[in-house]
């Protein structure tokens, strides 16, 4: 890395020395995968499974209508119906798949009726008026036979009973919706999706979902495109493989993690280095995040609970004040909350590290920020409850109307959240302004702040899926969230962070951090960008969505498998620095979160995810325990880690070395790790298992009823969860909420507001000593520079 003087200015500003192939890489990544996407948007708003002006009947009298739809979407949405059972497959996995389940209901029904009125094959004839597409694109409307305006009324009252259930013997509130102009348009939603499931796409033999959900009645099966993507999305993963190995062998001296060779370390041990007005604020930042995890993992508990005996709570009637679908609203939600926090916490924490010292005021913009997040989750949780519990004066309130899910927050929170990110963005750049204004613009300062802009710029997208969007465009606005929000971009920003914090510890060098993360860059993107597709396989897509999707999405495979390569040298390279250090490395157990992260990422996100992203497994699969496998998998073992690490990271020189409980820290560490795997391996891989065959066998609707997640063998495997739960909260969560506390009750004053920048509590030889003020020394700006150059590619 070299310097190079600003002729207007005088300042001097570090110039990449890197080989211009990494920046056409990912400006090719990039290009091709948004290109692309830009693509499927504009076919997923002109093609997708068209919503009539009408449904009519023969006789030309209004069924419902095109609004009635709409409005039913927004009753499912407003009263969490989508946290307890699905749509399309998308939603919660207690209750049923409403689109299946009508589907079932209205061909049953038509059977019965022309089997009363002597037709000859009443079998055949149901599945073919269900399959015959009747929509007049011209006119708007949809003609309903009169079988299936018969069948519509007859469900109709079928719901009337299910939501007006006088008990909780389902898992929701008493008389959830009795409104017969809801359960009217709530009706007609489930009716347009089940039709949209059954009836021929134009031009082709299959229906708008790719002939999901699986069923004989009408003939819905794979097909040719769900087998032929499928098989070819395991020649992607093989080939893709076999060629990151091969590069590998290759080039393993110039990519992934090395050490530099460099004389011993000594690290100022905590206790003995100040901190900033901002960074002390952050303790109560990471206080917040444990006391929030601690509530989502007990409505973890709350909701296995349910699927273990819905009946009652050890003799509580629980959801009388808290239905499945609010505690999985809340669960959810939750989690979403705790991880983003930890992460805006530790960026502001590195922020002044990063910059060698900290703005005026800087800590009354983190406290304002601490309590908009407060704010936020708080009043969304509050509007969800009352959403949830369907008070009339609160229906149709930005401030009140739950919205999708994983974007549950009503409109109002939501946009105060993204509000709150960009705020949080400000107070990250307003803190490393003057050493951006140093330093080329690829150089790790400004990756840090590119991968933190990517965090509300794209969670930001999920503003244009509203509750009253179409079903289709929605499903593909929200899982830009879900997936390049959550799957990509933070997944980005948990890459710069270690690599950045790795650089300032003196573990590995600055170019090959930056090389780490371009690596990141073009892998995660080449399949990540793209592979968001995957969630739409049967949401009212063309069929280039499932092709892409499938294809792309075998390629997210790949960078989780060269991590999970690189993760024991990652961990080499936090022991290697301790024995070269004269005193203890104080970070143990926070790099032992990072490796966890690793290991996570392959299993939860790499192998968990591709089992159920195949379009011939997904077709069978989807909204069942595999789903939630791979959730708890990829967001608690990867994201919740990385939170944690990153909280006991910055909190190790928060609390005063005296003070500091590292036993804790390793019985939290072990205790999450064996809880999470008790529950993946112990419940819910093999519930998923035998739900999977179940659906094969039998039938998805069958496998999706709650006399099925009721049955006494799946109720023993529900229960088998509890030790690993009990294990995961009392030993990995509560142990880390103490440890937050300590940082708030016992935590060090802040007594500066400037700080060695990038040396992160490092104190290295004589000669890089000199170097701590930030002034360039002998054409080197930072102590993290100086060392002993490695041969590079």
């Amino acid at each position: 890395m070299t310097l190079h003087a600003r002729p207007e200015s005088g300042v001097e500003r570090t110039e990449l020395n890197l080989s211009k192939g990494w920046i056409q890489g990912i400006v090719l990544v990039m290009v091709f995968g948004f290109l692309v996407m830009g693509m499927l948007a504009a076919r997923t708003y002109t093609d997708s499974m068209p919503l009539p002006d009408r449904v009519v009947g023969e006789d030309g009298q209004t069924v419902y209508t095109g609004d009635d739809v709409t409005a039913g979407q927004e009753i499912f949405l407003r009263r969490g119906l989508q946290q307890y059972g699905s749509i399309v497959g998308h939603g919660g996995y207690l209750g049923p798949d409403y689109t299946a389940e009508y589907l079932r209901l209205s061909a049953e029904d038509i059977k019965q009726s022309l089997t009363d009125a002597g037709t000859q094959d009443p079998s055949q004839a149901t599945s073919d008026m269900l399959r015959e597409n009747r929509y007049d694109e011209d006119s708007g409307d949809l003609v309903f036979t009169d079988e299936q305006v018969a069948a519509f009324d007859a469900i109709q009252q079928h719901y009337a009973d299910y939501f007006g259930e006088d008990s909780t013997k389902y898992g929701l509130i008493p008389k959830a919706i009795t409104d017969p102009e809801d359960i009217h348009q709530l009706t007609a939603f489930f009716s347009w999706t089940a039709w949209a499931a059954a009836a021929e796409r134009p031009g082709h033999d299959y229906s708008y979902t790719n002939n999901w959900p699986a069923e004989p009645r009408v003939d819905n099966g794979p097909t040719a495109d769900i087998v032929v993507w499928s098989g070819l999305s395991l020649v992607a993963l093989l080939g893709g493989l076999g060629g990151l190995f091969a590069l590998y062998g290759r080039w393993s001296r110039q990519i992934g993690w090395h050490a530099t060779e460099q004389p011993a370390l000594a690290f100022r041990q905590p206790g003995e280095v100040e901190i900033t007005p901002a960074q002390k604020v952050t303790a109560y930042f990471f206080f917040v995040v444990a006391v929030l995890f601690l509530a989502q993992a007990l409505l973890g508990g709350a909701i296995e609970h349910y699927r273990a005996d819905l009946a009652s709570f050890f003799g509580i009637d629980l959801a009388q004040v808290l239905p499945f679908n609010l505690a999985r609203t809340w669960h959810v939600q939750l989690s979403l909350f705790w991880t983003a926090a930890s992460f805006l916490a530790a960026g502001i924490f590195l922020a002044p590290i990063i910059s060698g010292r900290e703005p005026r005021k800087q800590h009354l913009l983190t406290w304002g920020l601490l309590v908009a997040v407060a704010i936020v989750v708080f009043g969304s949780l509050a509007g969800e409850a009352i959403s949830v519990f369907g008070a009339d004066w609160a229906k149709g309130s930005i401030f009140f109307d739950q919205q999708w899910e994983y974007l549950d927050l009503p409109r109002f929170w939501q946009l105060l959240l993204v509000v709150g990110l960009f705020l949080w963005i400000a107070i990250v750049y307003r803190a490393i302004r003057a050493r951006l204004q140093t330093e080329h613009w690829l150089n790790m300062p400004w990756l840090f702040f590119y991968a933190g802009l990517a965090i509300p710029a794209f969670y930001a997208v999920g503003m244009l899926a509203s509750t009253g969007s179409h079903l289709t465009v929605a499903e593909f606005w929200r899982f830009w969230v879900v997936h390049l929000w959550v799957e990509d971009f933070l997944e980005l920003f948990t890459t710069v962070m270690v690599a950045y914090i790795f650089v300032m510890l003196g573990v590995v060098r600055r170019r090959i951090a930056i090389q780490i993360i371009f690596l990141d860059v073009i892998l995660y993107s080449a399949g990540g960008v793209l592979g968001t597709m995957h969630h739409l396989y049967f949401s009212g897509t063309p069929v280039e969505h499932m092709a892409l999707g499938a294809f792309f999405s075998a390629l997210e495979v790949i960078p989780l498998t060269f991590l999970t390569v690189e993760a024991w040298t990652f961990l080499q390279l936090g022991s290697r620095q301790q024995t070269r250090s004269s005193a203890p490395f104080p970070h143990r157990w926070a790099v032992m979160f990072l490796v966890a992260v690793g290991f996570w990422n392959f299993v939860g996100a790499g192998v968990f995810g591709f089992l159920i992203n195949l379009p011939i497994v997904s077709y069978f699969q989807i909204g069942t325990a595999l789903t939630a496998n791979h959730a708890h998998g990829a967001m608690m073992g990867v994201y919740g880690m990385m939170a944690v690490g990153l909280a006991l990271f910055a909190l190790r020189y928060i609390v005063p070395a005296s003070r500091w409980p590292d036993r804790l820290a390793k019985l939290s560490f072990w205790s999450l790790n064996i809880g999470l795997a008790w529950m993946v391996f112990v419940t819910l891989l093999p519930l998923g298992v035998v739900q999977l065959w179940h659906s094969v066998n039998d039938g998805y609707y069958e496998a999706r009823t709650l006399g099925y997640i009721d049955d006494p063998g799946n109720a023993v495997l529900e229960w088998m969860r509890m030790p690993g739960d009990f294990v995961f909260i009392l030993g990995g969560v509560l142990p880390f909420l103490w440890i937050t506390w300590l940082g708030v009750w016992r935590g060090i004053k802040p007594t500066t507001d400037t700080l060695p920048p990038e040396t992160l509590f490092v104190e290295e030889h004589a000669e890089a000593a000199e170097d701590r003020t930030g002034q360039p020394v002998g054409g080197v700006r930072y102590a993290s520079d100086r060392r002993t150059d490695e041969a590079s590619p």
